[in-house]
């Protein structure tokens, strides 16, 4: 029989890239849960389907809002399950500093309920709970370091702050009740039919357009914000990797993308394979927005010991998502009415 396994947040960006790799990489039955607010969206499942005549009948899709248990009409829609890949979260760092108590609930007591779910109805099945985290836990990372999983906590915003209360209580859970968990934190994830506002479809928009774009510096303007990005499949790829037997229980993972850039950096990259000219202006973000924070970092050894290894460059990821955008424009912004042909 096959294995299967309930992803929640199935409908985001990283969350609908997962379901797509396990319909190609395996016979497993899928089950994707969602409350479908502004990060969640149908058409990207519709789109994965598809892509994959078939499909349909190995993926189940239920809404549920997580702030609530799950009820037993829920529990009976979703059945057994032996994977729980709970990637649903409020993530958007502005919101949660101006809403703080909103990420508590999506991010603390949602966890806890999924968390209590599996403890309670799934005891016999259940094979390994994911949490998925995040970089920002650690919080800014002066030049040259790099996180372990293990290094101390710093969360630098209410955002940050959520999901390292919901990591410590996936660590009790595994601890008291002795639960299977595993913990990921992740690096900027970019890729396709991602949310038109985040920074890469913005400058793939804003190069075909000739607009200026905004990049994230420090206060002098000087020197743009770091990170490690990574693809969405590359994400997909280590989950997998880790749910394929090579986790143990109560042990954290960093999924790290292969190269630190700049923003500018990137920017430009992807002006080039664009053949444009890339028009940018350096904005200090982290004076005007605390809690955004100038460079995050982790180290990757750890599944690089492991054996993960990429399947492709950060230049070919790009260029992919590059081509397949600009022939998608459907999930960039719609266009100012002021540039409309009339």
């Amino acid at each position: 029989m096959p294995k299967r396994i309930l992803v929640t947040g199935g409908a985001g960006f990283i969350g609908h890239c997962l379901i797509a790799s396990l319909l190609d990489e395996t016979d497993a039955e899928i089950v994707s849960l969602d409350r479908l607010d502004t990060s969640g969206n149908l058409n990207r499942l519709a789109e994965v389907l598809e892509e994959r005549p078939g499909a349909a009948t190995r993926l189940k899709v239920v809404w549920h809002d997580l702030k609530a248990p799950l009820n037993e009409s829920i529990r009976h829609i979703i059945g057994q399950i032996h994977y729980v890949l709970h990637l649903a979260a409020g993530s958007h760092v502005d919101r949660s500093i101006k809403y703080p108590l909103e990420f508590v609930m999506d991010n603390v007591v949602g966890t806890c309920n999924l968390l209590d779910y599996a403890r309670e109805y799934l005891s016999d099945s259940l094979e390994l709970f994911l949490y998925f985290s995040t970089d920002e836990v650690f919080g800014p990372a002066p030049e040259g370091v790099f996180y372990g999983e293990d290094d101390r906590y710093r969360a630098g915003n209410p955002y940050a702050a959520s999901k390292a209360g919901a990591e410590e209580l996936c660590v009790s859970f595994e601890n008291t009740y002795r639960m299977p968990i595993i913990i990921t934190h992740t690096m900027n994830v970019f890729g396709q039919r991602q949310h038109p506002e985040k920074f890469m479809p913005l400058v793939i928009q804003s190069v075909r357009d000739n607009i200026e774009v905004p990049i994230h510096s420090n206060p002098d303007c000087t020197q743009a914000g770091k990170r490690h990005y990574i693809h969405s499949h590359d994400v997909a790829h280590a989950v997998q990797f880790l749910i394929g037997g090579v986790a143990q229980s109560g042990q954290k993972y960093n999924i790290v993308g292969q190269e630190e850039l700049d923003n500018l950096q990137l920017a430009q990259m992807i002006a080039d394979i664009m053949g444009r000219k890339l028009r940018y202006k350096m904005v200090d973000f982290h004076s005007s927005r605390p809690g955004h924070d100038l460079r995050y970092a982790l180290s990757g050894e750890k599944m690089k010991n492991l054996g993960f290894i990429y399947h492709k460059r950060i230049g070919e990821r790009l260029a992919e998502v590059v081509e397949w955008t600009l022939k998608n424009p459907r999930w960039l912004r719609p266009a100012p009415a002021s540039t409309m042909k009339k």
